[in-house]
């Protein structure tokens, strides 16, 4: 199971990340995030073999998702925007976000060419990252590669995973120690 901590943005939490079993670390490239970060930034950030590195984007021309790619040395793609298939970039796995809530119907996505969906909660402007759950029972019936996404911390991972059999699971803002929304 892919194990993804996203929002990485120094060595030391990417380090720590890894130490506890992240088997992909997610680098936000969307600049209206409070965990944005620059290309550059993300290159410095290593990571071991075997660790997949994620690059989040929102809306970003396919050109420019695939410079980031090369420049911050990504193995998949996130996009988190109002992207369609025609916009995913060329040569790299996409994982696709879905926002879910009640009534969500997975036919809609049936004939999506991304390699996994990423279902995440409600989280207004931000795209993502905001730590609300979504009924995770919703998932179990997929037939994509499904990553939970949305308000995952130690206390419900498990019971998330136990419902929804997913693929990976996606932690981010209940992990972080000090993070003000705004």
């Amino acid at each position: 199971m892919i194990l993804k901590i996203c929002g990485i943005t120094n060595q030391e939490d990417a380090t720590a990340a890894v130490e506890g079993g992240a088997t992909a670390l997610g680098f936000n490239f969307y600049a209206r995030s409070p965990r944005y970060l620059t290309p550059e930034c993300a290159a410095a950030i290593a990571t071991p073999a075997g660790v997949r590195r994620v690059g989040v984007f929102v809306n970003e021309a396919p050109e420019r998702v695939q410079q980031i790619v090369r420049m911050a040395c990504l193995d998949t793609v996130q996009l988190h925007g109002t992207e369609q298939a025609a916009d995913y970039p060329d040569a790299i796995p996409v994982w696709k976000a879905v926002r879910v809530s009640a009534g969500f119907d997975f036919a809609a996505l049936r004939d999506c060419p991304a390699d996994a969906l990423l279902l995440d909660g409600p989280a207004g402007e931000l795209f993502g990252g905001a730590g609300e759950p979504f009924d995770w029972a919703l998932a179990a019936g997929a037939r994509q590669r499904i990553i939970l996404a949305g308000g995952l911390d130690a206390t419900n991972v498990a019971w998330a995973v136990a419902l929804a059999h997913p693929w990976g699971v996606d932690a981010c803002s209940r992990l972080e120690r000090a993070w003000k929304k705004g």
